[in-house]
């Protein structure tokens, strides 16, 4: 099934649309390759997809089990490595404390939220550093 086209602007930008929803991300080379940094690069749209996958899991799991989800705030940090130059790590700090979660729930959260597709892909490639606060 197709769910994006993307188109090269020069420059080093491209543009990528979702198909259903005709939403459109640009990305720009990161200034330590090249580019302007203007604008997500597409390792930085790795890093942060699995910060939003793992949300969502989270709210995928909530709504399973009857949990009350309100909140969830990310911080993401991408480390690139070289020869190849390739993600090396992503380092992913939670905030989930505005949820008042028992610790059997919140044990429960993190457990589903490790289990996103886009962590299991990454795995064994990327180092992946995930806290829950």
């Amino acid at each position: 099934m197709l769910i994006s086209e993307v188109s090269y602007l020069g420059n080093l930008r491209t543009a990528a649309t979702h198909l259903k929803s005709k939403d459109t991300i640009i990305t720009d080379a990161p200034t330590d390759n090249n580019g302007k940094g203007q604008a997500f690069s597409p390792t930085d749209l790795v890093a942060t997809s699995l910060a939003s996958c793992v949300m969502t899991i989270i709210g995928i799991h909530c709504n399973a089990k009857n949990i009350q989800f309100d909140s969830c705030d990310a911080k993401v940090e991408k480390i690139m490595g070289a020869n190849p130059r390739r993600i090396k790590a992503i380092n992913l700090e939670f905030d989930i404390s505005k949820n008042n979660w028992d610790q059997e729930t919140r044990n429960s959260v993190i457990k589903a939220a490790k289990s996103c597709p886009v962590g299991i892909t990454l795995e064994g490639q990327v180092k992946v550093d995930y806290k829950f606060n």
